[in-house]
């Protein structure tokens, strides 16, 4: 497996770490994605170790908490040997405070996913999405608090606009404050709209991206194809909901790419999709989940090996997006 340092950082992490949004299930929303238990969480994991792929990624709106405990009764007697990323900010009960990026929320937020996780520190502390109604300095305030007391190693972001996070970087700096050294965002083949803003403001700032979802919310899996039914999987099973909207015919074209080229040089419609992220500028890591052993163990044959130039042309062409303004009018 190989390693790259984490954005900003010095920290050393795999090319893939895996997502735990599938451990628990235990509300609607999460069912869809998966239900896995400590038992199978365990081999998964084990597996995982194995190939040398030791970052694990979950949050604490995952199954209302239940991810986060599957993970942690999961990862006993193996957390010296891990890497574990976590977010905050999101709904977590029916009270006022129970949600958003204050010191209040954040600072009970933290403790309850330690103590779910049954670990003493975080890795990775994410905020899950950018919260208006608390000052982003008192966000940043206590995340640093977090991370002088030890129970926080590195910060990093999420689902922020380009403006939210270059002041938040820019707070950070001015009040000398721990700045988050890596983005966690979507990023695929068919959801190129990183490369437009939030790309050149990560690689002049000097951060790294997380990438979620990889394969499209399930739709680059191969299951689904031009002109024939829907297979198994998350999508048909409604995991696709809250994704955002893509055309049919961009879905299709770009698997028509994928492929021909999987078929091209003997490997999976996933692993040439997942490949093709690990060669894009600033990414550090690209989460994938798996809802069984044999989608993770395919997920983690898409590193060892390179596309080509050619093949990363080919695909770059089928999936180009259209320019949004200003980017269209260009440089004067």
């Amino acid at each position: 497996m190989e390693y790259r340092k984490l954005g900003n950082s010095g920290l050393k992490v795999p090319l893939l770490s895996m997502g735990t949004g599938t451990f628990g299930g235990t509300n609607e929303f999460f069912g869809r994605w998966g239900k896995t238990g400590v038992k199978e969480a365990s081999r998964l994991i084990d597996l995982c170790l194995d190939r040398g792929v030791n970052f694990f990624d979950t949050a604490n709106v995952y199954s209302q908490g239940d991810s986060e405990s599957i993970l942690g009764a999961a990862l006993a007697g193996k957390r010296q040997h891990s890497l574990i990323s976590t977010k905050a900010t999101f709904q977590m009960g029916d009270e006022p405070n129970d949600r958003g990026a204050s010191r209040y929320h954040l600072m009970n937020a933290l403790e309850a996913s330690l103590r779910r996780l049954k670990t003493d520190y975080i890795d990775l502390y994410i905020m899950h999405g950018f919260d208006s109604s608390t000052p982003i300095d008192e966000t940043l305030r206590v995340l640093d608090t977090m991370v002088q007391n030890g129970k926080v190693r590195y910060i990093g972001c999420s689902n922020f606009a380009a403006w939210q996070l270059m002041k938040s970087l820019s707070i950070s700096e001015r009040l000398n404050l721990e700045k988050y050294i890596v983005y966690q965002g979507y990023y695929s083949l068919i959801g190129r709209d990183y490369d437009q803003e939030l790309m050149p403001l990560i690689k002049d700032q000097a951060l790294g991206l997380m990438v979620w979802s990889p394969l499209g919310w399930g739709r680059l899996t191969g299951k689904i194809k031009r002109n024939q039914p829907l297979g198994e999987g998350r999508i048909k099973s409604g995991g696709d909901i809250g994704s955002p909207p893509v055309d049919d015919e961009l879905v299709y074209n770009v698997v028509d790419v994928l492929d021909r080229i999987a078929k091209e040089i003997d490997k999976s419609i996933p692993q040439v999709a997942i490949n093709w992220l690990l060669q894009q500028d600033t990414v550090s890591n690209v989460v994938v989940g798996a809802r069984n052993e044999k989608q993770l163990l395919s997920n983690l044959d898409a590193v060892g090996w390179k596309l080509s130039d050619e093949h990363l042309n080919q695909l770059n062409e089928i999936s180009r997006q259209l320019l949004i303004y200003p980017h269209w009018v260009g440089d004067r």
